[in-house]
């Protein structure tokens, strides 16, 4: 990466130094090139492109483009509105117009001089777009959730360490908001951890938005990308944060709906202090609505070292008065033994600047970073399981190893969903 980019520095030099001894002009490199108290020289800053520039991804460039170790150089949207905002933050920033902007994220990746990208599109776009950027010898930092399927989680893994690239997800609130949890979980106050409860919304649903006429501020067919091909409505392509209808993070097409985008920060951050980062559920049990109303469905999930994690248990079913316990105001509670275990120290992000500056140092050092894309596929295997028992309404049993479940034909057949031409994995 890092010979990469200075070659490309190097050439853009003397060809610069070429065509102004062309016009008898000394070639001057400014302060700016060679850096200051503050900023690195232009050989040592990364250089980055953004893909998606909607809310979450304008939030991502702004927190890499207030680095003085990042060189940012191009923006790519489908539409024109964050593509120009996106662009304008950049041009200002550098006080010049350089910033390029794109429709097409396979021109911003095809450029050599970039090293790293962030994505934050629509879900149905974070695999292909990942593992394309890792062909394209890109790092990448992808906003959550990391999948929409499970069968993309060991691909996204796969491209990652075949060609040697930096991945990180984009939860940040797993260490920031959860340390409440995490802490005495790492420290051993509660001893061996057996069981957690915490809440989950609800899976995504069907959209049946009328068809409106399609903007021309928009790549419709662009944006659709590999889901199904449906007719324009902005419901459909809000990027709000809500989940209850008129946003697509609310329908299936795109989204795993509350389940997968607010269920990866909380079973992000439960996985991450009950110790299971490694690790991804055997045993996916169903619980159905009791017959009297009184307890409505819930999932158990069941971890390799016996640990259970209750998605969404009735309160009157979990256990009472455990005093080794700790409970987060998300609706979470991790419960222990109280045998006596040593502490281990908490994982922390590398360099400075929270997940952005993590991201950045470990493209430079070549280090795995915090929310590491196999971290980040194992997490997210909980709430895609969840949702596919949700769905059956029975049982799973699952084989890390063959990625499958055990014996049901039904149930594997939803590893994956098709994909639009030419969007295929």
């Amino acid at each position: 990466m890092a010979l990469r980019s200075m070659t490309t520095r190097r050439g853009f030099l003397k060809a610069s130094a070429a065509t102004a001894g062309a016009a008898a002009a000394p070639y001057v490199i400014t302060s700016k090139a060679l850096g200051d108290a503050t900023t690195p020289p232009a050989s040592d800053r990364i250089v980055m492109g953004g893909i998606g520039l909607g809310n979450m991804g304008s939030g991502d460039q702004g927190g890499f483009l207030g680095r003085p170790d990042v060189q940012y150089v191009a923006v790519c949207d489908v539409r024109q509105k964050w593509r120009e905002a996106g662009q304008g933050r950049v041009d200002g920033k550098y006080g010049n117009t350089d910033c390029a902007a794109y429709v097409d994220f396979r021109e911003l990746l095809a450029r050599d001089d970039i090293d790293a990208v962030h994505i934050a599109t629509p879900d149905q776009w974070h695999s292909i777009m990942t593992i394309a950027a890792c062909r394209a010898g890109k790092d990448v930092y992808l906003q959550k959730p990391e999948t929409l399927t499970l069968r993309e989680g060991p691909l996204m893994v796969a491209a990652a360490r075949r060609y040697g690239r930096v991945v990180s997800g984009g939860s940040q609130r797993v260490l920031e908001d959860y340390r409440t949890i995490v802490d005495p979980c790492w420290a051993g106050e509660l001893g061996r951890i057996t069981s957690v409860d915490l809440n989950v919304g609800p899976p995504a649903m069907a959209c049946y938005l009328p068809a409106m006429a399609t903007p021309t501020d928009i790549d419709w067919d662009l944006w659709l990308g590999p889901a199904p091909w449906e007719p324009y409505n902005p419901g459909r392509c809000d990027g709000n944060f809500g989940t209850g209808g008129n946003s697509w993070r609310s329908y299936v097409d795109y989204s795993g709906g509350s389940l997968t985008d607010w269920g990866a920060h909380n079973f992000g951050g439960t996985i991450f202090a009950a110790g299971l980062l490694d690790v991804q559920p055997t045993k996916i049990m169903y619980h159905p609505a009791s017959d009297d109303g009184k307890s409505s469905a819930f999932v158990t999930l069941t971890y390799p070292n016996g640990v259970e994690v209750h998605c969404n248990r009735p309160q009157h079913l979990r256990p009472q008065d455990v005093k080794t316990a700790v409970t987060h105001e998300r609706g979470i509670t991790i419960r222990g033994d109280g045998a006596a275990v040593a502490p281990r120290a908490v994982p922390v992000y590398s360099g400075t600047g929270g997940i952005y500056g993590d991201f950045i140092d470990c493209v430079k050092t070549r280090e795995r970073p915090f929310r590491d894309i196999e971290l980040a596929c194992n997490t997210m295997t909980a709430p895609h399981m969840v949702a596919l028992t949700q769905r059956l309404e029975r049982s799973l049993e699952w084989d890390r190893a063959a990625q499958q479940f055990k014996g049901d034909d039904e149930a594997n057949r939803l590893l994956d969903r098709a994909r639009r031409e030419p969007w295929t994995l």
